[in-house]
């Protein structure tokens, strides 16, 4: 069993392996959040709008669509020569599917009114903000889209890192919109409400996510063989 400091800095391949569930677990957790807000039904998060309106339009499940959106901006993030760790691809896969697990097991009717729907939205924003504070202690890499922002935001910084992260939900729910995606009030909560939340998260929680250093594909992989 590997103790707290080479499970912490992932020096040995049982740390590697243990933090590798780690991620795996609280992303599939993650992704009942997801579900949550998507069941909410007034209006999806920017990135589920896109990844709605790629299922209605190509008639695929949830998570294929998002797994096809994740790897695409995995292929950007290493175009841009981002760092790349083993946990981006975990995150690419498990959610999606985890999604699809959800809706399979009908856990929670959609709801039909917006007074109904925003607390199941709001849930879902608190359980995918606590499963990204253990995600992120995983310390094996963020996801393909805050690694994307994080890039983009380096080559246009003479703009604000808000106002890069405006532009890319925005274009990501102009796309996912006219693919038929849902829009509305809850697409607001989530674009608005997702930051403060995972702040608050973190906070009841004593992490300070600018501490963790994400171990690099190349450094998992010269550990692991």
């Amino acid at each position: 069993m590997p103790n707290k400091q080479d499970l912490r800095e992932n020096r040995t391949r049982g740390a590697i392996a243990a933090n590798m569930l780690i991620a795996a677990a609280s992303l599939f957790f993650n992704g009942f959040g997801v579900y949550l807000t998507i069941r909410a039904n007034i209006g999806a998060g920017p990135w589920d709008v896109l990844n709605l309106g790629l299922s209605k339009s190509l008639g695929i499940l949830y998570g294929t669509a998002s797994i096809c959106v994740s790897l695409s901006i995995l292929a950007i993030d290493v175009l841009l020569r981002e760092p790349i760790g083993i946990a981006m691809f975990i995150d690419a896969l498990v959610v999606g599917k985890a999604v699809d697990f959800f809706n399979f097991l009908n856990l929670v009717p959609p709801c039909r009114s917006v007074l109904a729907g925003a607390p199941v939205m709001i849930a879902g924003l608190f359980v995918m903000a606590y499963t990204q504070f253990t995600y992120m202690s995983a310390a094996l890499g963020c996801g393909p889209r805050d690694t994307l922002l994080v890039g983009l935001a380096k080559r246009l910084s003479r703009l604000p890192i808000g106002a890069v992260s405006i532009a890319l939900l925005s274009l990501a729910t102009l796309i996912g919109a006219l693919l038929g995606g849902p829009v509305g009030v809850g697409t607001l909560i989530c674009a608005f409400g997702t930051g403060p939340i995972m702040q608050l998260a973190f906070r009841t929680v004593g992490f300070d996510a600018t501490k963790v250093r994400h171990q690099h594909l190349g450094e998992s992989i010269k550990i692991l063989f």
